[in-house]
């Protein structure tokens, strides 16, 4: 009796925590706006061959071989880039992209650039529209100032972003917002804060305006819900927990088979 039942089925066990650890995950942001709901991926490891197919005998060819697999791992953790449902707040600074694209905004401290979905803008004290988090407010990179007398704002499906100033009807444009699309989004690092990064996986930047080039368009008073289904969530988390303790069952059996071969002797 080999031990290798037991290191195989850990295997299979440290898949599922990690699958666990992804679907904790989505639930957990199950209300962040813009958030992408991740799917892990797994292989089987490689095979001890007793018998290769096709190895020649006293027969002739052997149709098939003799193998044993050593267990699973995961490959990847997989993001769902679809578009969430969208939520209407009625605040002229949300705003939602309907389709591909990020927003692309600036961190003043170190300079880096940043990507996401997340729409819920806000402006400093000098008037730049920012996306606000936790720690910091990043900056809009299509560099768009609000007027201290503004009234009203509008913000167009193309992006371009208008206000009116004062007791005046008439609304001006001040700039465009643009949105930066990918070859690769999954090749995107995420960094939290609902915030992506370039990398050499996903490619560089494109900018383009809203509704050119394949990039979606702008909805203005809304925002992006995370695209987590509860439902989906729930059966994959059953799902797991039940591959997790059939693993567990094939090492305590595993356990008692060995117990019971040391036990010929007595």
């Amino acid at each position: 009796m080999s031990v290798q039942t037991l290191y195989t089925a850990a295997t299979g066990m440290e898949s599922m925590q990690r699958k666990l650890d992804v679907i904790a995950n989505n639930l957990a942001n199950i209300n962040t706006t813009g958030f992408k709901r991740d799917r892990a991926n797994f292989e089987d490891l490689f095979y001890r061959n007793e018998l290769l197919p096709g190895a020649q005998d006293s027969n002739g060819y052997t149709p098939t071989g003799v193998a044993t697999g050593l267990g699973s791992r995961v490959t990847s953790v997989q993001t769902d880039h679809s578009t969430g449902a969208f939520l209407q707040t009625k605040r002229q600074l949300d705003v939602a992209i309907e389709g591909k694209g990020f927003f692309e905004v600036q961190d003043g401290a170190t300079g880096q650039t940043f990507y996401t979905r997340a729409g819920h803008f806000d402006i400093n004290a000098n008037g730049e529209m920012v996306v606000g988090s936790a720690n910091t407010g990043r900056l809009l990179a299509s560099s768009i100032t609000i007027p201290a007398d503004t009234t009203g704002i509008v913000i167009g499906a193309d992006g371009q972003v208008s206000v009116r100033q004062g007791d005046s009807q008439t609304m001006n444009p001040v700039g465009t917002i643009q949105l930066a699309s990918f070859p690769n989004e999954d090749g995107l690092l995420k960094l939290g804060e609902n915030l992506y990064a370039e990398t050499d996986a996903s490619g560089a930047a494109t900018r383009n305006n809203p509704g050119v080039s394949g990039v979606g368009v702008l909805r203005q008073n809304m925002l992006e819900a995370s695209n987590v289904e509860p439902v989906q969530e729930l059966i994959d988390l059953i799902t797991t927990q039940r591959s997790f303790e059939l693993n567990s069952q094939s090492i305590q059996v595993g356990d008692e088979m060995l117990q019971l071969i040391s036990n010929l002797r007595r």
